[in-house]
């Protein structure tokens, strides 16, 4: 949802929409009416010639000579509004520099960010972000507060409930990792110990459901499904197994402390995965070995 600005009822700032009337081009630029003031826009940004007269919708900003200037490239948040920004580089020292659909970049203040690195966002990873501006009127980008994402969320329906929903993630902590769905806007809680490692913020990841909530918000699991994680254990026992010439010292009769030196698996998951590769016809036992067949 947009805010536009009427140009005869409220003053003009920077970070909002306007809707403002096409008075003439001077040079390389449009001059737009905007009241006691001009407004310019560059006329490299119109795929149409506009005409006098008209009516066009535009997004307010300062440019860097400190003049309030006006772009059509209307960005995908505006003040008072949210949307997806994504990561277009990374400043230790600043934050994170955001496309936001516009014809600028603004910042992400490192305050903003997580304290710890490994969990700032990277290159195209996406923040779900409102605008602000200083007391110059410059942009800068503000990420949305959890009460804000309860107020924008929608409501998920009851058969999600084992699918998978691609999500990026929005606020991390300790407990867990919170995500919002793409394209849906669903809601999605993981906790961590369903999860192998905790996401970036603005990392896209692929969610399986395991709750739907009674509010309308979801649980979910970064983990893999059962049968999933028996074809990866399976997997990693056939790998090591053909990486050591086909026969190994291993069987369901190793010990667990064995077992999980060498594989990194409970006792359970290897004879799971043993058991697997053997109804597949692939391994046969003898003797506390298991062999290629």
């Amino acid at each position: 949802m947009t805010e536009e600005v009427d140009v005869h009822m409220t003053e003009l700032k920077p970070g909002y929409l306007a809707q403002l009337t096409v008075r003439g081009q001077e040079g390389s630029r449009w001059v737009l009416d905007g009241g006691e003031q001009d407004i310019l826009v560059n006329a490299s940004e119109f795929e149409v010639t506009p005409e006098i007269g008209e009516a066009i919708e535009v997004f307010l900003y300062m440019n860097r000579r400190g003049e309030l200037a006006a772009t059509v490239h209307i960005p995908n948040m505006t003040i008072g509004t949210f949307g997806w920004g994504r990561v277009i580089r990374i400043d230790e020292k600043e934050g994170a520099y955001v496309d936001i659909g516009s014809s600028f970049e603004v910042l992400v203040n490192k305050a903003d960010l997580p304290r710890v690195k490994a969990l700032w966002p990277q290159t195209d990873d996406e923040l779900f972000m409102t605008l602000r501006t200083d007391l110059g009127g410059n942009i800068f980008a503000r990420l949305a507060t959890e009460e804000r994402v309860l107020e924008l969320i929608d409501v998920a329906p009851k058969d999600l409930f084992n699918k998978n929903l691609k999500a990026r993630a929005y606020r991390l902590l300790p407990v867990g990792s919170f995500f919002l769905s793409i394209p849906e806007n669903y809601r999605i809680f993981v906790h961590h110990t369903e999860r192998e490692q905790e996401p970036r913020l603005g990392e896209e990841v692929e969610i399986r459901i395991i709750d739907v909530r009674e509010d309308g918000t979801l649980n979910g699991s970064l983990l893999p499904r059962k049968e999933e994680r028996l074809g990866d254990d399976a997997e990693t026992v056939y790998q090591y197994l053909t990486d050591v010439g086909g026969r190994m010292p291993f069987s369901d009769k190793s010990t667990p402390e064995e077992i999980s030196e060498m594989f990194g698996l409970s006792k359970a998951a290897f004879k799971r995965a043993l058991g697997k590769l053997m109804k597949e016809g692939k391994v046969t036992q003898s003797d506390g070995w298991t062999s290629v067949k």
